[in-house]
């Protein structure tokens, strides 16, 4: 699926593009890819134009929400196919993604990349073949690549998922010439794909899993005994868990993540807000 190049609004973006036009400026310069890049905007009374293309003055999108061109109207990035799965804007200019209304990326002190990039630091990336289990937004696989890693296989099931990729500028494409093929995206379930994995392929891994809840097989031993498999002796792995539960059952799931490791052969303790891994 080829990568959406049309404007982004959100409500800021929107409110200040139907401001300039209301003080009768004839050009507005800022961002409507999420701070990706900046440009102008040419404003007319009936209609304004972006990058060639002229579009409607639209209503001001509802707050949370990113609206993008469908070719007719202005319409939400969301989808509705079982889950209501929608991307959404933050406090850091790139977006994060929820699932019914739960975000998948923390956003709270740092922007979702930036917090990627700390946790992909922990593999050491630069030079390697890099397993990213749970793509989402691509966040893993744009700092694996931003390191210099040889290679990074992403698995993500969903695809309404891979849609909300190919609509923020922020998910790295994997046929752009400057990503230089370096990133395999597939559509597949990463807790049944990985059987046909060979042994030791792989240099570092990446999990970030939906919570236990949702995604239970994605937690367990014969999971963490494949990813053992795939990953070479002494490669490193970093596991997002977060603290679920922690504050109402006493649950400390990082620990729990962590001994489960072991069993299946790793070296595990908690980092940052998962567990740091090394194959044995």
């Amino acid at each position: 699926m080829s990568h959406y190049a049309g404007p982004l609004l959100t409500r800021a973006t929107t409110a200040v593009l139907l401001a300039a036009r209301d003080a009768g400026a004839a050009g507005w310069s800022g961002s409507l890819d999420l701070g990706r890049s900046t440009g102008t905007a040419r404003l007319h009374a009936d209609a304004w134009q972006w990058r060639g293309e002229t579009y409607p003055w639209p209503a001001a999108p509802k707050e949370r929400s990113i609206h993008y061109w469908d070719g007719e109207a202005f319409a939400p990035a969301a989808r509705f196919s079982g889950s209501l799965i929608k991307l959404v804007p933050t406090g850091w200019d790139v977006p994060t993604f929820e699932i019914d209304g739960i975000k998948m990326l923390p956003t709270a002190k740092e922007s979702p990349l930036d917090d990627a990039r700390r946790k992909v630091a922990l593999v050491a990336p630069q030079g390697k073949t890099v397993l990213d289990t749970c793509g989402g937004l691509g966040y893993f696989a744009a700092c694996c690549l931003e390191a210099g890693a040889a290679h990074i296989r992403s698995f993500e099931k969903n695809p309404d998922v891979l849609w909300l990729r190919t609509l923020n500028p922020w998910s790295p494409d994997p046929d752009a010439p400057a990503n230089g093929g370096r990133l395999q995206l597939v559509h597949a379930d990463v807790s049944q794909a990985i059987a046909q994995l060979p042994d030791a392929s792989v240099d570092a891994l990446l999990h970030d899993p939906p919570r236990f809840g949702i995604a239970g097989e994605l937690y367990s031993l014969d999971f963490y005994k494949q990813l053992a498999r795939v990953l070479r002796r002494g490669g490193r792995l970093f596991h997002y868990t977060g603290s679920p539960n922690k504050l109402t059952s006493g649950r400390d799931v990082p620990r729990e993540v962590a001994r489960r490791l072991q069993e299946a052969g790793f070296e595990a303790q908690p980092a940052l807000d998962g567990v740091l891994a090394t194959r044995r």
